[in-house]
């Protein structure tokens, strides 16, 4: 299993990050480095790719909260 986590060289800064949405429903196929979540910081729109090819389980729901490295998925 590898984590989906916000890498902290995608957001420099602990301001708040807001999930916006996921890409693809809980259970999907995804391939590495597709787009799988958009994310919200500040006034800026950020897309997160898959860290890996596999199944998609999401661990945070929209609208979510969240810091860097925190985990939000798991590829399977």
């Amino acid at each position: 299993m590898t984590d989906i986590t916000v890498p902290a060289d995608l957001v420099d800064t602990d301001d708040e990050i807001v999930l916006l949405t996921w890409v693809y429903p809980d259970g999907a196929l995804v391939d590495k480095g597709e787009l799988i979540a958009e994310l919200m910081l500040g006034k800026a729109q950020l897309e997160l790719v898959s860290p890996a090819a596999g199944r998609l389980r999401i661990r945070a729901p929209v609208d979510s909260v969240i810091r860097r490295d925190q985990v939000i998925g798991v590829i399977e």
